[in-house]
């Protein structure tokens, strides 16, 4: 299966570095990549891509989803991230190969069941991208983590503590897991927030990805 969705075009005109924006249940490709014009303006050079998840929603005809989930059911969750994992980690080969990248060059971004791909997949992948950013996601299947990981990319999770979605504490966890893993983490609770991104979120998320770029973070490295 072959995703698509929307994509904005590196504002200098020369793509030098690549974001990946994975969209949360029932939404779309669209949603995330309102982010680029914010971005835009600290990374010139990077183009952005937000793909459609492969599966129209269950719960949202109009929308998509990376897998189907009733309730936040560990076992659920984890069939249902191992079962889309291939498909966009296929995709972000095609499009690191399509704009001549490599790893080093790529920002993951994921909000909500989003988070839970980018944080599932760019963790498994031999080549660590430059940093996963993760908004209202949790961690999926933590307790696998330390022997399934291959890359440590410098990772920021960021939450409102209002969310009644994906309740804060689900950050928490990933954070810790995450940190036991070895990963270099940085967290960010945003009050009086609900499921979503406010401003603070934004440019934070915005400074962490262009400070990765330019090998301000703690270096990524791949694992064994």
């Amino acid at each position: 299966m072959m995703l698509t969705g929307p994509s904005v075009a590196a504002k200098s005109g020369t793509t030098r570095q690549l974001v990946i924006l994975c969209h949360g249940y029932g939404s779309d490709g669209n949603d995330l990549i309102s982010l680029a014009p914010y971005w835009q303006q600290i990374m010139p050079d990077a183009a952005f891509v937000a793909p459609n998840a492969p599966q129209r929603c269950d719960g949202n005809p109009m929308g998509y989803q990376w897998f189907p989930i009733t309730r936040l059911d560990p076992s659920e969750i984890a069939r249902g991230v191992s079962s889309a994992a291939p498909i966009l980690d296929r995709f972000i080969d095609e499009q690191l190969s399509f704009h001549s990248l490599d790893a080093s060059h790529l920002a993951l971004v994921g909000f909500s069941q989003g988070t839970m791909m980018a944080l599932h997949v760019g963790l498994r992948r031999s080549a660590a991208p430059a940093c996963i950013v993760g908004y209202s996601g949790a961690l999926a299947m933590p307790e696998r983590l330390t022997d399934e990981i291959r890359s440590m990319p410098p990772v920021l999770m960021i939450h409102g503590d209002a969310d009644d979605m994906l309740p804060v504490s689900r950050m928490h966890e990933a954070v810790q897991a995450l940190g036991e893993a070895g990963l270099s983490v940085r967290w960010h609770v945003s009050p009086g927030l609900g499921h979503g991104i406010d401003q603070t979120g934004l440019d934070l998320g915005g400074r962490f990805i262009a400070d990765a770029f330019a090998g301000r973070l703690p270096g990524s490295a791949a694992v064994g």
